[in-house]
C-alpha cells in the first residue's frame, strides 16, 4: 500500500524520457504525469491557435488521445514536450479546417469565451480524482481496454489489434470495466 502512495511523488520527479517509455508500455500513471506536466502548456498553446476556449479544450483532449495512442512509437522520449506541441498544432489546424467547411458561419452557435467558475473547477477536479482512483482499482487488462476506448477513441477492432486479443474479449473487458466504474463512481455522484 505504502509503495503505491509513493508512486505519484516518484513519477513527478521522473524524466520525460522515462515517463514516455513507461507510458509507451501502457503505464497509465506515467502518461497521466506527462499530461499533468504539459497539459497547461498545451491548453495555453491551443488557445492561441483556435478562436474559442471550448475548441481549445477539445484540441487538447484530441491531442492527448492521439499521444496516448502513439506514444509507443515516439523515438526520443526526451522530446515528448515538442512532440505533444506538434500534435496540438495539427489538431488545431484540423479544427480550423472543419470550421471553414461550414457554408454559413453565422448559422453556427458561438459560445462565449469564459473561464469556468470556481465551483465548476472544483466539481470537475473531484470527478477526475474519483475516476482516477476508480481506474487504478480495475484489473490491468480492463483498464487498458477502457483507456484505449474512452481516451484513445479507438474502435473495438482497433483495440483488439492493439492488444492482440479478440473483439469479443474487448467487448467483455469493456463491459466489466464499465460496470465496475459505474459502481465505483456511484459514491461520487
Amino acid at each position: 500500500m505504502e509503495q503505491q502512495q509513493d508512486l505519484p511523488h516518484k513519477l513527478a520527479d521522473a524524466s520525460d524520457a522515462l515517463l514516455a517509455e513507461r507510458a509507451g508500455d501502457g503505464d497509465v500513471a506515467s502518461f497521466d504525469m506527462l499530461a499533468r506536466r504539459y497539459g497547461p502548456l498545451m491548453r495555453a498553446y491551443a488557445r492561441r491557435l483556435v478562436r474559442f476556449y471550448d475548441e481549445a479544450d477539445d484540441v487538447v483532449q484530441d491531442a492527448l488521445f492521439t499521444a496516448w495512442r502513439d506514444i509507443a512509437a515516439l523515438q526520443d522520449g526526451s522530446a515528448v514536450k515538442s512532440w505533444l506541441m506538434r500534435i496540438v498544432s495539427r489538431r488545431a489546424v484540423d479544427t480550423g479546417r472543419r470550421r471553414k467547411t461550414h457554408s454559413n458561419l453565422e448559422d453556427q452557435s458561438e459560445t462565449a469565451d469564459r473561464e469556468p467558475t470556481p465551483e465548476q473547477l472544483a466539481v470537475a477536479g473531484s470527478a477526475r480524482r474519483a475516476l482516477e482512483k476508480a481506474l487504478t482499482r480495475l484489473p490491468e487488462e480492463q483498464r487498458r481496454c477502457w483507456v484505449l476506448k474512452e481516451y484513445g477513441g479507438l474502435s473495438y477492432t482497433e483495440i483488439a489489434e492493439e492488444l492482440g486479443i479478440s473483439i469479443t474479449s474487448v467487448r467483455g473487458r469493456l463491459a466489466r470495466s464499465r460496470i465496475t466504474l459505474v459502481q465505483e463512481m456511484e459514491e461520487w455522484r
